[in-house]
């Protein structure tokens, strides 16, 4: 049995960066075993490094070591950069009886220095068939973790792309300091593949030397000298300073001759780079060296190459001047030029007109094109609507075709939203940055065209914050486009039907979500310049912006007349008329989503559901108004029980009978309704 917890805190202090080669500070030893190892580190004597912090320890078997406990095996002046091997964290069970049998979990804190885990090279890696691994900081401001299953064994190939079959990997973030990594069995410790997988590892790897294939899934820890270990790599600057601060001390300056101070990706300190036309260490006093340009292959574009410090020249060849690095011209040249120069010339223009004449023609071509699609998509009705004031001009912008093309990369596949009854929906970005969702509608016939057309007219009169903005249309292209701006985080449909753990729909939120979209509507019924009759509201047409609110899309069944409505009597079994019987059953909270139960005043949730059965009643003019259900909505909200009593009447024995005790009868269920009704929606109801 394994049985390991160790704990590695390393106190690391500011060291420091450069770029090319290495090389030891003189007279001082340049290789600890087969590491060779560059100024500003050094080893044996205190002297040889720029400071305590770059001091290090080369053992007596020549093992270069970092603060005596990791083992370097690569220190890198032109990246900024210490390799170290750091061993794999395990966990095994027993093949019978699944308990733990030993695990390794590595622990590392890098102190308040510049010192930290590269973002850019590392990747944390998890092999196994049963493993959640994690991975955390020291002051737990940071987490993150995967998950491998498989059920069978695979093949770890160095192409497997290790997203959660045999191997599961995910980033760190940019400026980490401390780490530590653990896993532990997903589901049953490992039983059901104890066959082939006992045990599993997790890790953090340079991507450039990391290998799955060296992690087969029938592997189990080993101890000592040999156990398994990964390269991970830290990066380091000189000192936690700016460029102009650090100038500024001269005495401290760590920067050489012919190099300057530069500052890394990780956005802390500085490092010291050598200038162009030179290399070397930078962190010497004269570190930095002229290359020599002109050895190996003629750099020069024609003509001899010639050395300068921190340069090169090119001489042009006898009878030619010039710059020899792009182009030497001469007498003979321009003769030659010359003389073929006319016949050139003429088939030169030539070229040139038929070009010209083909670019117009095609330019001529795709204008026509356009106009066609123009007049096809609903142009003239756009424009006889626009003669005759009903629309504001100003809130209608054009598409160029173009600019949306562009915008929605040629409409890949990959920026797809999503689809619908109306068109397809893409995600854009116009050239401004501004990101945008475009609408691209199917093929449609005359009576759609009036449809879209319609769609149009009405989001360009609309300006309320519960109601997706129209920012334009384009009516040049084959299909029509309508620009309307970016919602970032879907539909409600989808919170509904795929909870999400982030963001949990709870009583509070579903009630201002509810309260939201009936103030659109009374909105667009009421307050709008022209009244607006959504007639298709449901959760996949409900959007939710950055911070979660609602708004109201899709209006292409949209009109500006009112239509009766009167639910039929035979609706069938839908969610509606699951809802209605266990209100006339009393048993109103036997049918409820558990967390509305939980976390809902009781008067709250039944004035709730008092409001949503008047809203089903068979008369339409029995029902309440959006004004009516908006205001009663947001009495609900401010806990204004009194008022709101007033506002929607109902007898609270009908409602509730004795809502925390009621037993649904069992009538109920023997009419066969179901979660899965005709309704797509389901903002109060528990699913059975």
């Amino acid at each position: 049995m394994w049985v390991f917890l160790p704990m590695m805190v390393l106190s690391l202090w500011p060291v420091a960066a450069s770029t090319a080669r290495s090389a030891a500070k003189p007279g001082c030893q340049e290789k600890c075993g087969k590491v060779s190892v560059p100024y500003p580190f050094g080893i044996r004597e205190p002297s040889c490094a720029m400071n305590d912090h770059f001091f290090l320890d080369c053992t007596s078997n020549d093992e270069l070591m970092l603060f005596g406990i990791m083992r370097i095996s690569d220190i890198s002046v032109l990246e900024g950069t210490v390799t170290v091997r750091i061993p794999a964290a395990f966990s095994c069970y027993d093949k019978t009886t699944g308990i733990l049998g030993g695990s390794y979990f590595p622990f590392m804190i890098f102190g308040a220095g510049p010192f930290m885990l590269s973002n850019t090279r590392n990747i944390f890696t998890a092999t196994g068939c049963d493993i959640s691994a994690r991975v955390i900081n020291y002051q737990s401001t940071y987490g993150a973790g995967c998950l491998s299953l498989c059920t069978e064994y695979v093949e770890m190939t160095d192409k497997n792309p290790c997203s959660g079959s045999g191997c599961c990997q995910t980033s760190i973030p940019k400026g980490l300091k401390s780490i530590y990594y653990s896993l532990s069995s997903a589901s049953d410790n490992h039983r059901n593949v104890s066959n082939f997988n006992r045990c599993g590892f997790a890790f953090l790897a340079d991507k450039r030397s990391l290998k799955i294939s060296h992690w087969p899934l029938y592997r189990t820890p080993i101890n000592g000298k040999d156990e398994y270990r990964t390269d991970v790599v830290i990066e380091w600057v000189v000192k936690n300073e700016t460029c102009e601060q650090a100038k500024a001390n001269t005495s401290a300056y760590a920067c050489g001759a012919n190099a300057d101070c530069t500052y890394p990706e990780i956005d802390q300190g500085y490092r010291c780079s050598c200038n162009r036309g030179f290399e070397g260490n930078p962190y010497l006093k004269e570190g930095c060296q002229d290359i020599n340009e002109c050895e190996g292959k003629n750099p020069c574009q024609e003509g001899t190459c010639t050395n300068t410090i921190g340069d090169y020249k090119c001489r042009c060849p006898l009878g030619k001047h010039g710059d020899g690095k792009t182009r030497c011209t001469g007498i003979g040249i321009i003769t030659v030029i010359s003389g073929v120069g006319v016949g050139f010339g003429a088939i030169l223009f030539l070229f040139i007109s038929l070009w010209w004449v083909y670019k117009v023609f095609k330019r001529k071509r795709c204008e026509k094109l356009k106009k066609k699609y123009f007049k096809r998509n609903g142009g003239l009705l756009l424009q006889e609507q626009l003669s005759l004031g009903e629309v504001n001009v100003e809130k209608i912008k054009m598409f160029p075709s173009k600019e949306l093309d562009k915008a929605t990369d040629h409409y890949n596949a990959n920026r797809t939203l999503g689809q619908g009854g109306q068109g397809t929906v893409y995600k854009g970005m116009l050239a401004d940055g501004k990101i945008v969702t475009v609408k691209k509608s199917k093929v449609i016939d005359e009576g759609n065209l009036r449809q879209f057309i319609n769609e149009v007219v009405l989001l360009s009169q609309i300006n309320h914050r519960n109601v997706v903005k129209l920012l334009g249309c384009c009516l040049e292209t084959e299909l029509p486009l309508l620009v309307y701006e970016f919602i970032p985080n879907g539909t409600l449909f989808q919170f509904l039907h795929d909870p999400n753990e982030e963001f949990p729909l709870t009583w509070e939120i579903r009630l201002r979500i509810a309260t939201e979209v009936a103030g659109a509507l009374f909105y667009l019924h009421s307050a709008a310049s022209i009244a607006i009759f959504h007639r298709n509201i449901k959760s996949a047409n409900i959007l939710l912006d950055e911070k979660y609110r609602a708004k109201v899309a899709d209006f292409g069944t949209s009109r500006s007349k009112p239509i009766s409505f009167t639910r039929s009597e035979e609706q069938g079994r839908s969610l509606a008329t699951y809802f209605l019987m266990a209100m006339e059953s009393n048993c109103l909270f036997d049918i409820l989503d558990p967390l509305v139960v939980e976390q809902g005043k009781k008067e709250d949730v039944v004035m709730v559901a008092s409001l949503a059965r008047s809203c089903l009643r068979l008369n339409g003019k029995e029902r309440p108004t959006m004004k009516e259900v908006t205001m009663v909505l947001e009495r609900i909200q401010k806990s204004d029980n009194l008022i709101v009593q007033r506002e929607i009447e109902y007898d609270r024995n009908e409602v509730m009978g004795d809502p925390w005790d009621a037993i649904c009868p069992s009538t109920i269920s023997s009419f066969g309704i179901s979660a899965s009704s005709s309704l797509d929606e389901k903002p109060l109801f528990h699913t059975y």
